[in-house]
C-alpha cells in the first residue's frame, strides 16, 4: 500500500512507488532510484529536442493513420507542452544511465501519456501511443543531432558573429598603430595591432565554416530506424515523414539518414563536431592569452592594452585589477577539450547496432556548445569591445626593438646585422646610432630602410 504521498505504479517488473505529484511513472521511478549516480541531468536544450521529437512522431502517426486524430493531437500538444520548458522538473533522471538514453525516453514518454490521457480523460500509453513507430536505439540519436542543430544556429553560430564584428571594429579603430611583433615571446618585426587582430577574426571565420560544414551531417536523423536500424514496427514513411515535419517547425532542412545502420551504430557526426568544438576553444584559448599577455604590468609587464576594470583583482592586493574575462574564457576553453576526450571515447563505444554511451555524448557536446557561446560573448562585450591601448609604452617598446636591423639585412648582409642588433642592446642604443658607427649608411638611408611604417607591408 502506498504512502499519502505516493502512488502505486505498475510495469513488467512489478508495483514500484512513485510520488504522487510526478507525471512520470514506473520506469522513470526506476531510473531515479537505480541511477542516484551524480545529480546531473539532461539540459534544458536536450529535453526541447525532446519534446520536438514527441511532437512530430505523434503528427506523423496521425497523418499517416497509425494513430487516431484526437490521440494524436493530445500527444503532440502534451509534447509541445514539454518543448516548451513547462514540465523540466518531471525529468530527473541522471546523466549516467542506460547507455541508450532508454531511461529518459521512458521519461518523456510517460510524462507526455499522462498530460494526454489526463487531457482525453481516457488511458495513453506510453509505449503503444507515445512511442508508437519510435525506439530508443533511433529517438535519442536523433535528439542528440537536433539539440546541436538548434543550439548552432539560436546560439554558438551568432555568437561567433558577435565576436568577429567585435574585433574587427577594434582593429578598424587601431589600423594605424604599429607595434613591436613577438615571436616565441620575444621581440619581432613589427606590425599593426589591425594585422595582429585580423589573425583573431580568421581564426573565427574559420571556426565558423567548420562548425557549418559540420551541420550538413548534423541534420541527417536517424528517426524511422528504431530497434537495430531495420525499420521494424514502423510505417515505411514515418522517417521522411517526421523530419519533413521538424524542417518545417524548426525552420532547418533535416533529413532522415543516408543509412540508419551507420546512424544507430556510431556517433561520427557528434564527435566531428566536438573536434570542431575542442578546435574553436583553442582559438578563444589563443585570443585570450594574447589578451593576458598585451594586458600584462601594468608597469613589469608589456603593458600594451587596458582591459576593462570589471572588478578588484585580489583580496590582499589593493588597486589590482585582473584579465578576469580571459581567465575565464580560458578555462571554459579547458573545460571543451575535456568534454571532447569523453565524447572521443563514448564514440568509439558502438558495439554492433548500437553506441551504449549516448547521454554522456548529449550532456558534453551541449555542454561544450553553451560555454563555447557563452564566452563567445563574453570575450567580445565584456573584453575586447571595452580594450584600450597603452600608446607610449606600444611607441617605446617599438623604439627600443632591436630586430627593427633586420630590414638592413640586404643591404649589410645577416652577420653585420647581428652585430649592430646585439651591440645596441648590450649599450641601450638605438639601432640607427650603432649602425651608422658600423656601415657605410648614412642617417637618412637608414632612416628610410629602420621605419617601421615600411615594415609592415605584409597583407592586412
Amino acid at each position: 500500500m502506498a504512502s499519502s504521498s505516493k502512488r502505486l505504479e505498475q510495469d513488467s517488473l512489478g508495483n514500484i512507488e512513485v510520488p504522487l505529484t510526478a507525471l512520470y511513472g514506473a520506469h522513470t521511478q526506476r531510473a531515479v532510484e537505480n541511477f542516484s549516480i551524480s545529480g546531473l541531468v539532461f539540459p534544458r536544450t536536450f529535453i526541447r529536442a525532446l519534446g520536438l521529437v514527441k511532437f512530430v512522431c505523434a503528427r506523423a502517426n496521425g497523418e499517416l493513420s497509425v494513430l487516431d486524430s484526437q490521440t494524436s493531437e493530445a500527444i503532440a500538444k502534451a509534447a509541445a507542452a514539454v518543448a516548451e520548458g513547462r514540465h523540466d522538473d518531471q525529468f530527473p533522471v541522471d546523466i549516467f544511465q542506460t547507455g541508450s538514453g532508454t531511461s529518459t525516453n521512458m521519461n518523456a514518454n510517460e510524462v507526455i501519456a499522462r498530460l494526454a490521457s489526463q487531457s482525453l480523460q481516457r488511458p495513453v500509453h506510453p509505449n503503444d501511443h507515445v512511442n508508437r513507430g519510435q525506439s530508443s536505439n533511433d529517438v535519442i540519436p536523433t535528439c542528440i543531432h537536433l539539440s546541436a542543430c538548434l543550439e548552432l544556429r539560436d546560439s554558438l553560430l551568432p555568437a561567433l558573429s558577435r565576436l568577429d564584428d567585435s574585433i574587427q571594429v577594434k582593429a578598424n579603430e587601431l589600423d594605424s598603430v604599429i607595434k613591436t611583433g613577438r615571436t616565441h615571446l620575444m621581440d619581432a618585426m613589427p606590425l599593426t595591432f589591425a594585422q595582429e587582430m585580423s589573425g583573431w577574426a580568421q581564426q573565427i571565420r574559420n571556426n565558423h565554416a567548420r562548425l557549418e560544414d559540420c551541420l550538413v551531417r548534423l541534420k541527417q536523423l536517424s528517426l524511422g530506424a528504431t530497434a537495430v536500424g531495420t525499420g521494424i514496427n514502423t510505417h515505411p514513411e514515418f522517417g521522411r515523414r517526421t523530419a519533413t515535419l521538424l524542417s518545417e517547425h524548426c525552420k532547418i532542412e533535416f533529413a532522415t539518414k543516408a543509412n540508419y545502420f551507420e546512424g544507430l551504430s556510431c556517433q561520427d557526426t557528434a564527435l566531428e563536431l566536438s573536434g570542431h568544438l575542442k578546435t574553436l576553444a583553442a582559438s578563444l584559448m589563443k585570443i585570450s592569452n594574447d589578451l593576458r599577455w598585451m594586458s600584462s604590468g601594468p608597469l613589469a609587464g608589456l603593458g600594451e592594452i587596458l582591459l576593462p576594470p570589471l572588478q578588484p583583482g585580489s583580496s590582499i592586493m589593493p588597486g589590482k585589477v585582473n584579465p578576469v574575462i580571459p581567465e575565464a574564457t580560458a578555462m571554459l576553453a579547458a573545460q571543451v577539450m575535456g568534454n571532447d576526450t569523453t565524447i572521443a571515447v563514448a564514440a568509439q563505444s558502438g558495439n554492433f547496432q548500437l553506441n551504449t554511451m549516448l547521454p554522456v555524448i548529449a550532456y558534453n557536446l551541449l555542454q561544450s556548445i553553451q560555454l563555447l557561446a557563452s564566452g563567445s560573448r563574453h570575450l567580445a562585450e565584456l573584453a575586447i569591445d571595452g580594450l584600450a591601448i597603452n600608446k607610449s609604452k606600444i611607441a617605446a617598446n617599438l623604439a627600443r626593438n632591436p630586430v627593427l636591423v633586420t630590414a638592413l639585412n640586404d643591404k649589410i648582409g645577416y652577420e653585420k646585422s647581428a652585430e649592430i642588433a646585439k651591440l645596441a642592446f648590450e649599450e641601450e642604443r638605438s639601432i640607427i646610432d650603432v649602425a651608422q658607427e658600423l656601415t657605410h649608411l648614412d642617417q637618412v638611408t637608414l632612416t628610410e630602410l629602420l621605419n617601421p611604417e615600411n615594415l609592415i607591408n605584409a597583407k592586412r
